[in-house]
């Protein structure tokens, strides 16, 4: 993906989709965030708009945000949890989730690595730790999180979706993108990242810089 070229119009497109409920809703709907583009996108890790969370990758969604407030009291208390009772996975998903959403991408790295000790093949937290990989641009990482959650759940769309605007817009590897979309397409076709992935492939393929 040409950060200047392709990626302009993909990014037109993209912007606004939930790039994860990460910034509103995923995280604290319990639901995996997806990836979206920014319009200007500033960083790999505004969650936004989109991979998701990772993200996450700037992006948000579905659902309503904690409050500062809310995820930081949450923050303590799950900190006291996890240091008494290290194998409380909920307590370790929770701190992911809070730290997701108040945009401390280590931090939730760190705890849904936690987590994925206790719960090693949940494909909504891998796909939730790759956002915040992609705001940490560790691409790679983001994108063998994707792969392996869609390993796990060949229908878990957001993961594919996020692997498609991480291949786009971060690693400037239009083909993988579309790839990744297209299996998005396949998987489910009637779901909204299918429909973003459609609108994704058909941006790249009207311009006139793409073969």
């Amino acid at each position: 993906m040409n950060k200047n070229i392709l990626i302009g119009l993909v990014i037109g497109l993209l912007a606004g989709f939930i790039v994860g409920y990460f910034t509103g809703t995923g995280r604290s709907s319990n639901q995996p965030a997806t990836i979206a583009a920014a319009v200007p996108m500033p960083s790999p890790g505004a969650a936004p708009t989109g991979m998701p969370s990772a993200g996450g990758m700037p992006m948000p969604m579905p659902g309503t945000p904690p409050s500062a407030s809310e995820a930081q009291a949450r923050i303590f208390s799950n900190t006291q949890i996890v240091a008494r009772e290290p194998k409380n996975l909920n307590a370790w998903k929770q701190l992911g989730n809070d730290y997701f959403d108040t945009h401390q991408p280590q931090k939730a790295v760190d705890a849904y690595a936690k987590a994925l000790e206790l719960e090693p093949n949940n494909a909504d937290i891998l796909t939730d730790q790759g956002v915040m990989y992609r705001e940490l641009m560790a691409y790679d990482k983001a994108i063998a999180n994707f792969e392996k959650s869609s390993k796990l759940d060949p229908k878990h769309t957001q993961s594919l979706f996020n692997m498609g605007i991480v291949y786009s817009q971060d690693l400037k590897q239009i083909e993988k993108a579309i790839k990744a979309w297209e299996r998005v397409i396949a998987v489910d076709p009637a779901s909204p990242q299918a429909a973003q992935a459609r609108a994704a492939i058909a941006a790249i393929k009207s311009s006139p810089k793409i073969k």
